[in-house]
């Protein structure tokens, strides 16, 4: 750029193409931010840079455009001539050629972008009503009965999802309930499955899934109806729609969203493996509790047999026959006290009548000897008579706890001969069991006859 001053006029300023171009493209870069444009594709090309040049038109108008490196390379399509596309672009000026242009940052399909709008607006009306509150989604049973699948029957949603549910957990049912996904007729379709599975009752949960695809391919999962139908359903849904970065408005109302169809059979049943490892371990539990409570019945049992050796019949007659003896052993000793006690006052009268006049000393000794032995008598027949009684006590009370008197009374004991048991059931008896009979004055061998 140069300056010529002619004295009394004006400078004039004097552009090369190069600066104008350039201060055009910072006033429309400055003046334009960046734009949403749709249009007609023409004059398609990519070069072996790799960037894409095309032309941008419509009905009366068209702009040249371009989209760089590497960005062109990100697109998930194909632009070709006659497309119908959206773009997010910044207005520019090819400086070299002075040519206006749009520089593309992102590029879609016009109708898939109709769809996003639509889809936003329907996501946010949604979320207004609270359909995708965290607090009104249910969880799942841990380990469902009955499982209704709502798919197409001949995608490869189903075939995964089946194939998962086999490995890792069998027992399950699984019920297929073919609907159409994608296409017009499958958003009513859905919404009818959903309504008779929730009137049914039989299922633990349902799933709905299908593959992959657009977002055209999959917009009935996107539709209001299926949405609600799934919000108002009684059983729990689990929506697997399409790959992990498909995202649709039926996963936001969903009580559970799963990445892809087989991941969301995995989080519908537990794994084999994990329910045997479980299972073994409270087997082992359930053992070594038995095996406490089974050593604690044996002790219990030793020492009900120990109480029962010690009552049985014989070794209280033994008791019985001990503490009589220790009585009259007691009985002897008392007698021999009161004989020694008696020779020792005689000696002392004895002694006694030696001090004395002996006609007097023998009448003395007589009147005392007579006396002596009338009270020796009386206390000794005092005293025998005391400890006959005592002793006929004990013989009743001995009486009494003995099975003897019971023996004498026509009973009798039954023991088993092998174990020594006393019998108290005919329960406890086989046929051909050998018994002891105890009677009063003796035993009797028997056998067990059960053939009546």
């Amino acid at each position: 750029m140069t300056s010529d001053r002619t004295e009394g006029a004006p400078a004039r300023v004097i552009l090369t193409p190069s600066a104008l171009n350039r201060q055009v493209r910072d006033v429309i870069e400055d003046t334009w931010p960046l734009v949403w444009i749709e249009g007609e594709l023409s004059n398609v090309s990519r070069p072996a840079s790799g960037h894409l040049y095309f032309t941008l038109k419509d009905a009366t108008a068209q702009v040249r455009a371009a989209m760089f490196k590497p960005r062109s390379g990100w697109l998930p399509f194909k632009p070709v001539d006659g497309m119908h596309v959206l773009l997010r672009a910044r207005v520019s000026l090819y400086e070299a050629r002075g040519e206006f242009q749009l520089v593309a940052e992102h590029m879609e399909p016009a109708g898939e972008g109709v769809l996003r709008r639509e889809f936003e607006r329907l996501k946010a009306r949604l979320a207004e009503e609270g359909l995708f509150d965290a607090a009104r989604k249910r969880p799942l049973p841990r380990m469902p009965r009955r499982i209704a699948v709502v798919t197409s029957p001949s995608g490869a949603a189903i075939r995964d999802v089946l194939s998962v549910l086999a490995r890792r957990y069998p027992l399950v049912e699984v019920d297929v309930v073919p609907v159409p996904v994608q296409g017009a007729e499958a958003p009513p379709a859905i919404v009818v499955a959903l309504q008779r599975l929730a009137g049914a009752g039989r299922h633990d949960v349902i799933l709905l899934t299908r593959g992959g695809g657009s977002l055209e391919d999959l917009w009935a999962f996107n539709d209001e109806a299926v949405a609600r139908a799934i919000a108002a359903s009684p059983v729990p849904v689990v929506s697997a729609i399409g790959h992990e970065v498909d995202i649709t408005i039926a996963d936001f109302v969903a009580d559970l969203r799963a990445p892809t169809p087989s991941a969301a059979a995995e989080l519908l049943v537990p794994d084999r493996a994990d329910l045997e490892r479980e299972v073994q371990r409270r087997l082992d539990r359930l053992t070594s509790r038995l095996l406490s409570r089974l050593q604690g019945y044996a002790q219990r049992l030793d020492h009900l047999q120990a109480r029962l050796q010690a009552s049985r019949p014989t070794r209280r007659l033994e008791r019985g026959h001990e503490r009589l003896a220790a009585l009259r052993a007691r009985l002897v000793q008392v007698a021999r006290r009161d004989r020694e006690r008696r020779s020792a006052r005689i000696a002392r009268v004895e002694i006694a009548l030696h001090a004395v006049d002996p006609r007097q000393r023998i009448v003395r000794g007589r009147e005392t000897i007579t006396s002596l032995d009338e009270r020796v008598r009386a206390g000794m027949a005092h005293a025998l008579q005391r400890r006959r009684l005592h002793l006929d006590s004990l013989a009743r009370a001995l009486h009494a706890t003995s099975p003897l008197g019971t023996l004498a009374r026509g009973y009798a004991i039954l023991v088993d001969s092998h174990s020594g048991v006393v019998v108290r059931s005919r329960n406890e008896l086989v046929e051909g069991t050998p018994l002891r009979a105890i009677l009063a004055d003796g035993e009797v061998r028997l056998r067990v006859d059960d053939s009546d």
